[in-house]
């Protein structure tokens, strides 16, 4: 019996070894998880920051449009504290003071993407305050791209409005966008994003789609193929009709 005490010392010892190397396979595989969830975390709130964005320059489409008023006083700030109020409403994350429980990414990411919308509207001040002309052609389409194509200029995480038949070329779908705009294109009215880990679990792809309001009718709705306002043609689009997707790309490896 003393003489197999090594052995017995041994075999526990591996014993010890091998629990130990299960807890860590397990807990990296947990750890993994949480990464993968809190991106996909952070990809809705990029998108619903970015639809608040829209929001608010819908709702303040008719002062903008107006060709009696010279300021309108829709500062970058006036847009902010709408947009901050709004994702408030919606989320219940106050941008002015972002939670400690809140991923990482997004606390990197949120506010680089207000302030990037607060530039757009910035460097939009000169046509936004003309007098005398009513359609700026400043409208939730014009902002959102520019204001995706600021953000991902900065960041390794890229946004963009896409649609299967865009007026702006640049919002073309790639492959992957045209496939997911074809599946919402077939099912009725789908709020939630629609996310998938793609090149073996290494990109976060999401997109949450957008469906024509009455007001976007005005442009994109009947009498299809007469220009509208804009000078584009109109699509003959119906209310809660597809419109495109807010595209949403996180590499797996993201902080």
């Amino acid at each position: 019996m003393i003489r197999n005490r090594p052995i017995l010392k041994a075999r526990a010892l591996s014993f010890i070894f091998l629990n130990l190397a299960c807890v860590l396979v397990w807990s990296g595989i947990g750890w993994a998880q949480v990464h993968r969830t809190e991106n996909e975390h952070t990809a809705h709130y990029l998108a619903t920051l970015l639809n608040v964005g829209r929001l608010v320059v819908e709702r303040n489409q008719t002062l903008i449009n107006d060709p009696r008023k010279g300021d309108k006083g829709f500062t970058p700030e006036a847009f902010e504290q709408q947009a901050v109020e709004e994702f408030l409403h919606q989320t219940a994350i106050d941008l002015n003071r972002l939670p400690s429980d809140l991923p990482s990414l997004a606390k990197a990411q949120l506010p680089l993407l207000l302030q990037s919308s607060k530039e757009v509207v910035a460097d939009a001040q000169f046509v936004i305050n003309q007098r005398g002309i009513g359609y700026k052609n400043f409208i939730p389409a014009t902002f959102g791209s520019q204001a995706a194509r600021k953000f991902s200029n900065r960041s390794h995480v890229k946004i963009k409005q896409t649609a299967l038949n865009p007026r702006n070329l640049k919002n073309t779908p790639d492959a992957y966008e045209e496939q997911v705009l074809n599946r919402l294109a077939a099912q009725p009215a789908l709020h939630a994003p629609i996310t998938e880990w793609i090149d073996d679990g290494k990109t976060l792809r999401a997109l949450t789609p957008i469906y024509y309001s009455q007001d976007c009718l005005v442009c994109h709705g009947n009498p299809k193929g007469m220009l509208d306002i804009s000078g584009y043609l109109r699509e003959g689009a119906q209310e809660g009709d597809l419109a495109g997707a807010i595209s949403i790309q996180i590499p797996a490896n993201s902080p």
